[in-house]
Parts: structure tokens; C-alpha cells; sequence
């Protein structure tokens, strides 16, 4: 049985501004996304993600991103801002997995290509959610804009709850749903003017091809 639902759902990922996150939340998004990787051009500190985090609706998932952080601090900084999802973006362990999971909405996130195959996730399955990622260099964490073979993430589509990243824009979102039928969708540099500034335009265009793709999939289910 398919683990997705008819609904696409987005995650607004390396958000770093209020007025981002609420225009997200106005337009419909499931999560926004917190990016603590230090390397990362949308690292956010937590004083400001915090600013963030306590003006999103109580319906909205706050994720972590996090990537090779030790558990403990992780459970920390969770407590303290008072997230909903950890994001686990890098090469962590099962035992780091399920030391959150006790606790947490754990997302587990795989960079398809650099050896990735599905069977990877019998060892994470308590993992709530599986986010693929476009392929990038051995240092790099996601947020490389590139797409990846949507055929692999459909055949995982079919039993996981997966979260399809990636190279994803207003342009191609729709194709990407009507192919794989994720759970949801997320993006970052593909509605952004620059890195960890949304643009409010390419924000309300990605929504409005998610709406009209999910549309689409209800007339094939009726």
C-alpha cells in the first residue's frame, strides 16, 4: 500500500526571516525548516530561530536541521526552542536516531547517488519520515539545488512517507508530484532570491503548482 497521501504537503526549508516563515504559513506550508549547519548558507543562530519558532501556528511543524550534531545537544537546543522535528541531514547512526526518536518526529534524510539505495532504510524505520536529497559532494549536506532520478524516489514513495527534496522549483514541482506522489515537497534555494531570503513571488507561484498538482492527483483517484 502507498505510503502517500493524495495531498502533497510543503516544507519551506532554510528559512531565516519572520516575514518568511509567515507568508509560508499563510500560503499553506505543513513545515518550515531551521537550518543549524554551521556550513550551510542558511545556518540560522538560535536566538533568531527562536524569533521564528515563537510566532508559527501551533499546527506548524518546526524542524531542526541538524548534521552530525551529538544527540544531547540536539535534545537540548529542541527543548529550548521548542521544536517539533529533528532533521537528521548528515552520516548519523541508528543509535543517534533512536536515542530522538523516544521523544521526537524524526526526519531522516539520504543524498541519492553517493551509494543510496532504498534497502538503507530498514535500518532507520523509526524514522517517521524519509527525505531525499539531490546528489552532492562528500562534504556538502543538501541545499545543492540539483534534482535527482525522481523514478527512485517514486518506488520508495510507494511504501515510505517520503519528503522529496532537491532542485525543486515553481517550475517543475508539479511534475515532481504527479511522478512521485510524495508525502510532501521541500524546498529552499528554488523560491529564494538569495540564500535564506524567500521571495515572496516564487514563494506563492511553488504553492500555487503544489495546489494545482494535487488537484490533479484527486481527479485520477475519483
Amino acid at each position: 500500500m502507498a505510503a502517500h497521501s493524495q495531498r502533497t504537503r510543503v516544507k519551506i526549508c532554510g528559512v531565516t526571516r519572520v516575514q518568511d516563515a509567515r507568508l509560508a504559513e499563510k500560503l499553506g506550508a505543513w513545515a518550515i525548516g531551521l537550518n543549524f549547519y554551521e556550513k550551510s548558507p542558511r545556518v540560522i543562530a538560535p536566538a533568531d530561530a527562536w524569533n521564528i519558532r515563537r510566532k508559527l501556528a501551533p499546527a506548524t511543524e518546526a524542524v531542526g536541521v541538524f548534521v552530525n550534531w551529538k544527540p544531547e545537544v540536539i535534545m537540548y537546543l529542541v527543548h529550548a526552542l521548542r521544536l517539533t522535528t529533528v532533521q537528521l541531514h548528515g552520516d548519523e547512526t541508528l543509535k543517534q536516531l533512536n536515542y530522538l526518536e523516544d521523544d521526537l518526529t524524526v526526519i531522516k534524510a539520504f543524498r541519492v547517488g553517493l551509494g543510496f539505495s532504498i534497502s538503507n532504510f530498514k535500518r532507520f524505520r523509526r524514522a517517521s519520515y524519509f527525505l531525499l536529497d539531490g546528489t552532492a559532494k562528500k562534504d556538502q549536506f543538501g541545499g545543492t539545488g540539483k534534482t535527482f532520478d525522481w523514478s527512485i524516489a517514486q518506488k520508495a514513495a510507494a511504501k515510505y512517507k517520503i519528503i522529496l527534496a532537491g532542485g525543486l522549483t515553481p517550475e517543475n514541482v508539479g511534475e515532481a508530484i504527479l511522478t512521485v506522489r510524495p508525502y510532501a515537497v521541500d524546498v529552499a534555494s528554488g523560491v529564494e532570491s538569495r540564500p535564506g531570503v524567500k521571495d515572496p513571488g516564487k514563494l506563492r507561484e511553488f504553492f500555487a503548482e503544489v495546489a494545482r498538482a494535487n488537484r490533479a492527483v484527486r481527479q485520477v483517484h475519483r
